[in-house]
């Protein structure tokens, strides 16, 4: 905490340029604050990941600066560093933020009534969810009126390479951010990847031609689920759909000629009241 401290005072004395805002000259005004926001601010919706010379010319600070500004901010989970290509993602810190405001929107508000239907009209599991590291962290979680449910619930977190929510989420990521991804699940799957990868592109292909992707028995093997990404709001922040349960109740066919289309239909419903459609 006092190196923390030391570099935020250190910063705080740095001499402005000239038109610079007046703000900026406010005694109470914190330049490595604004400075590190703008780092933030400098992802734009779509882009991968971005190298310290990328975002110095996005935010027109020294590069030295940026370079100190993405280390403190890895360190504090706002931004991931993709060490196989050099360079940052937009952390779960951020999203974390993010989705606070997005709920003061009301977007769980929105969502939640969309969830629920499909969730009693299924009688499964119904989740909206993003990711967190290499996983994917259920954010809002309806479930109808079977038996036997999954225990699953907001706050749980799912595989990333093998969930049918995970799969959804990384087909929709732009190249670049996904393609670290990878790298980044290659590591950490070791000898399971050539398989998950087999997934993961099966995923990218049915997204494509269908709107959703599955996970039969790949996550657990006893559930089948289907995934469906869900692109909300600004600043790159990217999330996904999943309707599950045990297999017995979502055999194949359920899941390409019912669950699958009704949950293309959920996220096209809940971009409308977002006003994204």
């Amino acid at each position: 905490m006092k190196r923390r401290g030391e570099m935020l005072e250190a910063h705080t004395e740095t001499v402005l340029p000239e038109g610079a805002d007046p703000a900026e000259r406010d005694s109470q005004f914190v330049t490595a604050l604004a400075r590190g926001l703008d780092v933030l601010r400098a992802f734009r919706p779509g882009d991968g990941p971005l190298g310290n010379q990328q975002l110095a010319e996005r935010t027109g600070l020294p590069k030295p600066t940026v370079s100190r500004l993405t280390y403190t901010l890895s360190r504090l989970g706002y931004l991931e560093h993709l060490s196989d290509v050099g360079k940052y993602a937009l952390g779960v810190g951020v999203l974390s933020l993010g989705f606070t405001a997005l709920g003061a929107m009301g977007m769980r508000r929105i969502a939640r009534p969309f969830l629920q239907e499909l969730a009693t009209y299924s009688g499964l599991s119904v989740a909206l969810g993003t990711r967190d590291q290499l996983s994917m962290v259920y954010l809002e979680c309806c479930r109808g009126d079977s038996a036997i449910m999954l225990a699953l619930d907001v706050g749980s977190h799912l595989k990333l390479s093998t969930s049918a929510i995970g799969r959804a989420y990384l087909a929709a990521l732009p190249p670049a951010e996904q393609a670290g991804l990878f790298a980044s699940l290659a590591r950490h799957e070791g000898d399971r990847w050539p398989e998950a990868l087999r997934g993961l592109e099966q995923a990218k292909t049915d997204i494509a031609n269908r709107g959703f992707c599955l996970s039969a028995g790949d996550w657990k093997s006893e559930v089948n689920a289907v995934g469906v990404p869900l692109g909300v709001g600004e600043g790159g922040l990217a999330f996904a759909l999943n309707c599950g349960g045990p297999a017995y109740m979502l055999p194949f066919e359920r899941l390409i000629d019912d669950i699958g289309p009704r949950l293309v239909q959920v996220a096209a419903a809940i971009r409308r009241q977002m006003g994204m459609e």
